[in-house]
């Protein structure tokens, strides 16, 4: 799986480089054995952000931006990352993906963190709640009456902010929804939306592995 990720990411043209940053020797070795490139980082880490932020101390160039992909997202399309990096011109401190929802099944899953965009296309707010609640029209016909985001867990940082991210405690809005990425907006970064009509299959269990492989493999 994490092969398929790297050769998936590597297609993106917008990338400098591709690193796998893992705190397992059996990543590392299977990474190297393949001729990717892996950096060992430290097993203490509390989110994949901060094991972005010691991968990034530990490279041999200098980058404007790190953009953190999910090592269980095998099927994941080089061009929503391209889209994402298109997107950092120097300003942006803070950048992901979302898609608009299409199916009520998603749209009132608390699985599946939803987000709340201004007019430039900023987040407002993360949340594991279907934002926002429509008063009016009946829960069925949601969908037809206000555009929803599901927000899909590629962020992109610029570096002198992910050093700073790293640093923040735990905030109270983190700790209510469980969405590490509500820290930041909390400490007031802004978060750049790019809306992408690619969806996203992380394999997080056996049972998703059998799901994603019907989906795409039969």
């Amino acid at each position: 799986m994490i092969q398929r990720v790297y050769e998936q990411s590597s297609k993106a043209t917008q990338l400098d480089q591709v690193i796998v940053a893992t705190d397992d020797e059996r990543i590392f070795n299977h990474v190297t054995d393949f001729g990717g490139k892996a950096i060992m980082t430290a097993n203490t880490h509390q989110s994949g952000t901060d094991r972005c932020f010691e991968a990034l101390t530990k490279t041999d160039g200098i980058y404007e931006y790190v953009i953190n992909i999910q090592g269980d997202e095998p099927f994941i399309s080089p061009e929503p990352i391209d889209n994402l990096a298109e997107a950092l011109d120097g300003q942006v401190e803070l950048a992901t993906l979302v898609k608009v929802i299409d199916s009520d099944e998603i749209l009132f899953n608390h699985n599946v963190p939803k987000a709340v965009l201004n007019k430039r296309n900023e987040v407002m707010y993360f949340s594991r709640q279907t934002i926002p609640y429509l008063r009016n029209p009946e829960s069925g016909q949601w969908l037809g009456a206000h555009t929803f985001y599901k927000h899909i867990g590629i962020y992109a940082y610029r570096a002198d902010v992910l050093a700073e991210i790293t640093k923040l405690p735990v905030s109270a809005l983190e700790k209510a929804e469980a969405l590490e990425q509500l820290r930041w907006l909390e400490n007031g970064y802004a978060i750049k939306a790019v809306i992408t009509s690619d969806d996203s299959h992380g394999v997080d269990t056996p049972e998703d592995l059998v799901r994603v492989s019907r989906k795409f493999l039969l």
